[in-house]
């Protein structure tokens, strides 16, 4: 019987056990895919914690990277080609059931594991700099944790697009990792809404990408230039308390905004524009995808905590 990663109930790391599953089938408008890597992302932690909406017995997993097996009615994939989600469900498992609207094929100059750590944080990088603020050669941005699966991907399409890029890390290593996709200037955290204000002649940046959350928050704010936008993509420290409106005007009349990758995928087009320019863009060596770190499926714990423990760089890959 095939095999997958299954939580039984909320918890830490420790929840996630390998069990033996049936193996599904594909029902219209689905592909069955056997896995060849599956992503570990942070709406994983969120979704085995319990901290958005979830069932148990769960399965994470909604990114990955494989070959079609079997296709429902309805489908235009066929068995053997190769295809990558980053809205799938139930990836950390030797098979999963993709909706065949939510996948895409897999260029052949791209290999599976790239595939499988580029989509998820690929689209969210390429809607946050594309769509939720349109980055150009004028502004100037602080990206958080820029060493991080989407801090990479991020700064690169960010330099390809003429911006001047601040990024904060929290190691010497991670500090070289992000001098090396292009980070103009690399802070640690300690102070640096201070070191923003000195690197921007007390302007500030127009907009910071912000991925961490709690810890990062009031300094971020501190950091924008009147009139600029704080994307707050993501909670790796735990989430923003409530926030008073009436901040957002003292701090220079700044935007606040909690895009979902959700809103930014909405159709079949979206999708497409989004995933062909990510792909054509690692076929073309703009664009490199780190992949940190690689766990067999049943390490999957061990991959929550590295990952939680912020001791990861780049993309985490479960092979099963």
């Amino acid at each position: 019987m095939p095999r997958a990663i299954v939580a039984e109930h909320s918890g830490g790391p420790e929840v996630l056990q390998v069990r033996e599953v049936d193996q599904p089938r594909p029902g219209p408008g689905e592909v069955l895919i056997r896995i060849a890597a599956a992503g570990v992302n942070f709406v994983d932690v969120y979704h085995r914690e319990a901290r958005y909406p979830t069932r148990f017995p769960f399965t994470p997993g909604s990114e990955a990277a494989g070959t079609v097996v079997a296709a429902g009615p309805g489908v235009q994939f066929r068995e053997g080609d190769r295809v990558a989600s980053g809205e799938a469900k139930k990836t950390y498992a030797e098979y999963a059931i993709l909706p065949a609207e939510k996948a895409v094929a897999v260029p052949d100059g791209v290999d599976d594991r790239t595939a499988a750590a580029l989509l998820l944080q690929g689209f969210t990088a390429h809607y946050l700099c594309t769509s939720t603020f349109p980055v150009g050669p004028e502004h100037t941005v602080l990206l958080h944790a820029g060493a991080g699966g989407v801090g990479l991907l991020l700064t690169q399409l960010l330099k390809a697009r003429g911006a001047r890029v601040i990024t904060t890390a929290g190691s010497d290593e991670k500090v070289a990792l992000s001098r090396a996709a292009g980070a103009d200037e690399v802070l640690h955290y300690d102070g640096f809404a201070d070191h923003v204000r000195e690197l921007t002649g007390q302007h500030g940046v127009n907009v910071v990408f912000d991925g961490v959350g709690k810890d990062t928050f009031d300094d971020s704010l501190g950091s924008l230039a009147v009139r600029g936008m704080l994307v707050l993509f993501g909670a790796a420290s735990g989430p923003v308390p409530p926030v008073d409106p009436q901040r957002l005007a003292a701090a220079g009349s700044v935007f606040l905004t909690r895009p979902t990758l959700n809103s930014y995928l909405r159709d079949a087009r979206e999708r497409q524009w989004r995933a062909g320019e990510l792909f054509d863009a690692v076929q073309a060596g703009r664009l490199s995808v780190r992949i940190g770190r690689t766990y067999p499926l049943a390490e999957a714990a061990q991959a929550h905590e590295d990952l939680q423990a912020r001791r990861t760089t780049g993309k985490v890959l479960l092979l099963p």
